[in-house]
C-alpha cells in the first residue's frame, strides 16, 4: 500500500496549499511550501494513527472471541 499512502500524502498537500491559497490569494511561494509541507507531514501522521486505531481494534476482537 505505499503508493495508496503517498498519493493521500500528496492529496494532503495539495488540499493545503490550496487552503492556503483561499485564506491568502497573494500567498508567497514560502507560505505555499510551508503549507505543503505541513499537509504532506499532516496526511501521513493521520494515516498513521487511524492506521493504529484499527490495529487496536482488531485486536481487541480477537481477544474477545477467545
Amino acid at each position: 500500500m505505499g503508493i495508496l499512502d503517498t498519493l493521500g500524502e500528496v492529496a494532503g498537500a495539495v488540499a493545503a496549499v490550496e487552503g492556503a491559497e483561499k485564506l491568502d490569494p497573494n500567498a508567497s511561494l514560502l507560505t505555499k511550501g510551508v503549507a505543503a509541507v505541513a499537509g504532506f507531514k499532516g496526511t501521513g501522521a493521520l494515516e498513521e494513527l487511524l492506521g493504529k486505531k484499527d490495529d487496536e481494534a482488531d485486536s481487541a476482537d480477537t481477544s474477545s472471541q477467545s
